[in-house]
């Protein structure tokens, strides 16, 4: 593989600033539901975030195809250092963070991720041999969700604290020699600030050569925008898997960051040691789908795999529903990690493969805007009230495995067209 202290350094400064930034995107919902109380509150700002980040995922796509991606990065993570450190410091100058001032920490790292994955992928693609393409989005999976178990852990410790020298982490007493207090909101924003900055720094140092010939468009952001879409329309196939097989993970979004919050406070009647172990074993089900998924699908197909993996997920939202053990949330978590990463994997090398890259920021962009405009509506769902009354939050699993079932159909309906289209 060409590239590598490229992609080495990339991967470093992947893992510095998505540590304390997964920690912030764990700590920001429980601050909402735990200590704030105010769960409906931070939903629809959540929608409202969603909502406004529709525009900029749409505008982020043609950034991607027209700039430099290691520019983009730089830019991005000096951005969202800038902001999450005044929120940070506003916060201990003052010794409290009004819940405006968090949410607007949320949707910092809401519109960096619309740029930044894109962008990790696009660039991927421009640094590494067509044969490579699965390679370097399983180790893209295994480096991002190992950063995210150490994150979940941590956010476990943070948010929790000790009780007489234990820490529950993952179902698990541990005992230390010494008592840990919770760390204050503002503290962990400044931590995030910090990471974000050193990653800009690792970037700075960053030296690659194309391996994609491009031809930049350098038409207007709408015309850009446009010709994305017309590629979209000239390839329906290409559409119809893009949309469908991005479910798991539009789904997983609002699981995450509204719904489970309130299931492990509401339903489990549990603290947030439980919320972020969650994540952990997410996490790890992500690791095991990155190292693996490759090798169990290819005796099958793409396609195939994601059919698969999508009606594990639908199971698992059953599962969820209609038990209340936090040894099953636990495992349906691993579960849901594997497929949610084994679906990526496949999903991105898929796209990969049948997408130039000078135009696959605004596919993308496409793909990842009708994401959004579900997730809206399912957040500003999940927000009425009956979803933030008591125990009613589990209703919300059957919604997505209904969802994921409608997903299915067209897979199911396209699947060999799908499994022998061939590279526009």
């Amino acid at each position: 593989m060409k590239n590598k202290q490229a992609i080495t350094l990339l991967f470093i400064a992947n893992i510095i600033s998505g540590f304390a930034q997964g920690i912030s995107m764990l700590a920001i919902p429980w601050y909402f539901t735990d200590v704030l109380e105010m769960s409906s509150t931070y939903a629809k700002g959540y929608a409202a975030l969603t909502f406004i980040s529709l525009f900029w995922s749409l505008y982020s796509g043609t950034l991607v195809d027209r700039y430099s991606r290691k520019k983009l990065f730089l830019y991005s993570n000096l951005t969202c250092s800038i902001i999450i450190g005044s929120a940070a410091f506003y916060g201990i100058i003052n010794e409290n963070t009004p819940w405006l001032l968090a949410l607007a920490v949320f949707g910092t790292t809401i519109f960096h991720y619309s740029i930044h994955y894109p962008n990790l992928y696009a660039f991927g693609q421009e640094i590494t041999e067509q044969e490579n393409y699965g390679k370097l989005n399983s180790y893209i999976e295994i480096q991002g969700q190992s950063t995210s178990i150490l994150a979940g852990a941590f956010a476990a410790i943070l948010l929790s604290g000790t009780e007489n020298q234990v820490m529950n982490l993952m179902g698990l007493n541990i005992t230390l020699p010494f008592d840990i207090t919770p760390w204050k909101i503002h503290e962990i924003f400044l931590m995030d600030a910090i990471t974000y900055a050193a990653a800009f720094l690792i970037i700075l140092f960053i030296k690659y050569k194309p391996l994609v010939k491009n031809k930049i468009d350098k038409s207007s952001v709408l015309e850009r925008l446009q010709n994305g879409i017309k590629f979209l329309k000239v390839n329906p196939l290409i559409f119809i898997f893009g949309v469908c097989s991005y479910m798991i993970f539009t789904f997983l979004i609002v699981k995450m960051f509204v719904l489970v919050p309130s299931y492990v406070s509401n339903y489990l009647d549990s603290g947030g040691n439980v919320f972020a172990s969650s994540e952990v074993y997410y996490s790890i089900g992500a690791v095991l789908a990155g190292m693996s998924i490759r090798p169990i699908f290819n005796r099958f197909n793409t396609v195939f795999g994601i059919i698969f993996l999508m009606t594990s997920t639908i199971i698992g939202c059953f599962l969820l529903t209609f038990t209340q053990s936090i040894g099953v949330f636990y495992a349906i978590s691993l579960l849901i990690g594997i497929t949610n990463a084994g679906t990526r994997v496949l999903r991105i090398t898929y796209l990969f493969n049948h997408v130039p890259n000078n135009v696959i920021g605004r596919a993308g962009s496409v793909f990842n805007s009708i994401s959004i405009i579900i997730r809206i509506f399912m957040i500003a769902a999940f927000s009425i009230p009956f979803f933030t009354t008591g125990e009613n939050v589990k209703w919300g699993y059957i919604v997505g495995a209904v969802f994921l079932s409608v997903g299915l159909i067209p897979l199911i309906l396209n699947y060999k067209k799908l499994v022998n289209l061939t590279k526009t």
